[in-house]
C-alpha cells in the first residue's frame, strides 16, 4: 500500500497512525472555546486538530440561508446552528496562529470553493474532505488545483459513488487517502462494518483510515489495530452542550485515552519476528520444566519412561524431547531428582562452523575459559560480574599465558544494585565509580599479566542513565554531564575504557526499565567530541534505539563510526528484542557492514546465550558474518 505525505509526516501501513482530533463546530462560535479545544488536543498528543470552514451562501441556496425556517426540520436546525457557531475569517487566522504556537497541526475542512481560497492563505499542508462532499466534484476540482494531498471520508456514499470519486482523483494524479466512515451521530455499533476498510485497502492501494462517530473509544482503537493509517474523532469540552456534534464526540479524558491506547496498540503490533524476550527467558527458566530422573540411573542403562518426569527449573532437556531420552542409554550415572542434560544421554555431536571472521571474539567467563571449544577466536571478552569481583581470578588463570586479544565487560550491576555512572544520586554515582575502578585494577594487575598482547586491554562500560517507571530524555544532557564527571575520576592508565551505546528498554531484574542517555547518535557523537571518549558500538542496541526513535540504522552507524574502537554484533527486533542470532531479526547487515570496511578492532558476536552447546551461537554468528564483514 502506498503512503501519503501529510505535512512533514509520511503516513502509510508501516507508520504511526495519524490521529486527527476533530473539533468541527463544537467551539459554539467562540474563539476562546476553540482555543480550549486546541489545548485539549495538544494535551492528548494528537497529531492535528481540525475545524470546519464554510461560506454559507456558497454552501446552501440563498433562500435557506436567509430564512432557515423555510426548509424542512433537519436542514432548518443545521443551518440555524451553523449561522450561530461559524467563526469569522480573522478568528480562523488567530486560531491557526494559536495552533502553530501550541505545536500542533491546524487543519480545516472546506465546504465550498471560496473556503478553499481562504484556507490557502493559511497554508495548510493537506485537505480533509468530509463525507457529504465525497461526491462534490466542484469542490474536489478546486482542492485538486492546490496540488496538496487529500483525505476523503466515505460516509453516506455507496460503493459506486466511492469508485467514481476515486477514478476522478486518479485521473488528476492526486495524492489521496480514504477514511471509512458511518455518518450518523452517534453511529450504532452494528452499522460500523470495520471490515470495509480491508476492501478499500485491497481495491485501491492507497492509505486507508477510519473516521468514527460512535460512542466510546473501543471501535476507533480496533480500527487502529486493523491497520488504519489515520483515525479521526470528534471531540468536545462537554457532550451535554447544545449542537449536533457534541453527543457523538469524546470529552477531553476520552480523547486522551484514545491517543494513549492507539500508541500502545502500535507498540504491541511489533514485527513479524518471533523472539524470546529477556523477561520471558527469566520466567521460562524459573517456571518452565526440564526432564528429571525419578530414580537413580546407572551408566549404560537403557532409560525407561518410569524413570523420567518433568520439574522446574528449565535448565535441562526440554520435556518435548521426552521420547528421545526414553530408550536411550545413559552415558554416565544420573542421580535421583537430577536435571537431565544431553551429555547424560548421548555423545557430543555438535555442529561444525566455518567462522572465518577476522578479529572475531567470543564472550567468556574466567570459570569456563578452558571448558569449551570456542572455535579459535582472535579475542576473548570476559564478563566480570559481582561474583567475579569476589572470586579469586588469579587462581582461575594460574599457569596460563593466553595468546588472544583481551576485552573485559565491566559489570552492569553488583548484587541488586545498578552500576550507574550517570546516576543523579551522588551515593549511587560514587559506588559506580568505585566498582569500575576496582575492575580496572583487577584487569591491570591480575588479568593482563596472563595475556600475550601488545595493546591496552579494552574495558567495555555501560554508562547507566537508567530510570524505572518512564523514560526521561529531557535529562539526557544532565546525565551525560554526570557521566563525564564519573569517567574523569577513573584512573585508566594502561587500559582502554570504552563506553557502549545503549538500547531504550533494558530488562533488569526480570522487569523492563528505561535508558535515557547514550542512545541517540548525535548525542553520543557530541559527547565523544567534547571528551575524546571512544566507544564500543553495539549493533543490536543501536537497532533497538532506531526502531524506538524512528532513526535509520545506517545513518546512526555512520555518525558514530569515527569514534568506534570495538564492535558488539548481534541482530535485533522491535524495541527490546536484543542479542538475536544474525539473520533472525531485522538488521540488514549487508547494508550496515560497509560502514565498517576499514575497521580492524575486535568484532564480538554477542549472541544472547551464545555460549551454550560449546559456543554454538557465537560460532554460527561468526560464520554468517564472514560473508559481510
Amino acid at each position: 500500500m502506498a503512503s501519503i505525505q501529510l505535512g512533514d509526516r509520511s503516513v502509510g501501513p508501516n507508520d504511526a497512525t495519524y490521529i486527527i482530533a476533530e473539533a468541527g463546530i463544537n467551539h459554539n462560535g467562540s474563539l476562546q472555546t476553540a482555543k480550549e479545544l486546541v489545548d485539549v488536543a495538544v494535551e492528548a498528543d494528537a497529531d492535528a486538530v481540525k475545524f470546519q470552514k464554510r461560506k454559507l451562501g456558497r454552501t446552501y441556496i440563498n433562500d435557506i440561508v436567509d430564512d432557515p425556517s423555510v426548509a424542512e426540520m433537519g436542514i432548518e436546525y443545521t443551518v440555524s446552528n451553523l449561522k450561530r457557531v461559524s467563526l469569522r475569517d480573522e478568528q480562523f487566522r488567530e486560531l491557526a496562529r494559536y495552533c502553530e504556537k501550541s505545536d500542533i497541526q491546524f487543519l480545516c475542512s472546506p465546504w465550498d470553493s471560496e473556503s478553499v481560497d481562504f484556507l490557502e492563505t493559511l497554508d495548510i499542508p493537506f485537505y480533509k474532505i468530509g463525507s457529504p462532499d465525497l461526491t462534490n466534484f466542484v469542490l474536489l476540482e478546486r482542492v485538486i488545483k492546490t496540488g496538496k494531498p487529500i483525505l476523503v471520508s466515505t460516509g453516506m456514499a455507496d460503493k459506486q459513488e466511492i469508485q467514481r470519486t476515486i477514478s476522478f482523483l486518479n485521473k488528476h494524479n492526486v495524492e489521496f487517502g480514504l477514511l471509512h466512515c458511518r455518518s450518523t451521530y452517534p453511529a450504532p455499533f452494528h452499522n460500523l462494518n470495520l471490515r470495509f476498510m480491508e476492501e478499500l485497502m485491497d481495491a485501491y492501494d492507497v492509505p486507508v483510515g477510519y473516521s468514527g462517530h460512535e460512542r466510546g473509544i473501543a471501535i476507533s482503537e480496533a480500527a487502529a489495530a486493523m491497520g488504519a493509517c489515520f483515525v479521526e474523532r470528534h471531540f468536545t469540552l462537554d457532550r451535554t452542550m447544545e449542537g449536533p456534534d457534541h453527543a457523538a464526540s469524546l470529552e477531553p479524558t476520552g480523547l486522551k485515552k484514545l491517543v494513549r491506547d492507539i500508541r500502545n496498540i502500535e507498540k504491541s503490533m511489533g514485527s513479524s519476528a518471533r523472539y524470546m524476550t529477556r523477561g520471558e527467558y527469566n520466567n521460562r527458566v524459573a517456571l518452565g520444566k526440564s526432564l528429571v530422573s525419578e530414580a537413580p540411573i546407572s551408566s549404560g542403562e537403557t532409560i525407561s519412561r518410569e524413570q523420567v518426569t518433568a520439574k522446574s527449573p528449565a535448565k535441562g532437556i526440554s520435556p518435548q524431547h521426552l521420547y528421545e531420552v526414553v530408550g536411550s542409554q545413559a552415558e554416565r550415572d544420573i542421580e535421583e531428582d537430577q536435571l537431565i542434560q544431553w551429555e547424560d544421554v548421548r555423545e557430543d555431536d555438535y555442529d561444525e562452523y566455518d567462522a572465518d571472521l577476522e578479529n572475531w571474539g567470543v564472550v567468556v567467563r574466567f570459570s569456563d575459559i578452558t571448558e569449551h571449544d570456542w572455535g579459535d577466536p582472535d579475542v576473548y571478552e570476559f564478563r566480570i560480574n559481582g561474583a567475579d569481583m569476589e572470586a579469586d581470578i588469579a587462581n582461575a588463570l594460574e599457569g596460563q599465558t593466553i595468546n588472544k586479544r583481551l576485552g573485559i565487560h565491566a559489570p552492569e550491576q553488583k548484587g541488586h544494585d545498578l552500576v550507574d555512572l550517570s546516576a543523579r544520586t551522588e551515593e549511587t554515582r560514587r559506588e559506580a565509580v568505585e566498582i569500575i575502578q576496582e575492575v580496572i585494577d583487577i584487569v591491570r594487575n591480575v588479568v593482563k599479566p596472563h595475556f600475550d598482547i601488545d595493546h591496552e586491554p579494552y574495558i567495555i562500560i555501560h554508562p547507566g542513565g537508567i530510570t524505572v517507571d518512564h523514560m526521561e530524555l529531557e535529562a539526557t544532557e544532565e546525565m551525560n554531564d554526570i557521566l563525564e564527571r564519573s569517567m574523569s575520576e577513573l584512573d585508566d592508565e594502561g587500559v582502554n575504557l570504552l563506553l557502549e551505546n545503549m538500547p531504550p528498554l533494558p530488562w533488569i531484574y526480570g522487569g523492563q526499565q528505561y535508558h535515557n542517555n547514550f542512545m541517540d547518535a548525535e548525542e553520543i557523537a557530541a559527547y565523544c567530541e567534547r571528551t575524546g571518549q571512544r566507544i564500543c558500538y553495539d549493533t543490536s542496541h543501536a537497532k533497538l534505539w532506531c526502531n524506538y526513535s524512528g532513526e535509520d540504522l545506517r545513518e546512526h552507524a555512520e555518525t558514530l563510526r569515527p569514534y568506534v574502537d570495538y564492535l558488539h554484533v548481534a541482530d535485533a527486533a522491535g524495541v527490546d528484542g536484543e542479542g538475536l542470532q544474525i539473520g533472525d531479526g531485522e538488521i540488514d547487515f549487508n547494508r550496515i557492514a560497509p560502514v565498517f570496511d576499514d575497521f580492524d578492532g575486535p568484532i564480538i558476536t554477542e549472541i544472547w546465550r551464545g555460549h551454550e552447546r560449546r559456543g554454538e551461537g557465537f560460532k554460527k554468528a561468526a560464520e554468517r558474518l564472514s560473508d559481510v564483514f
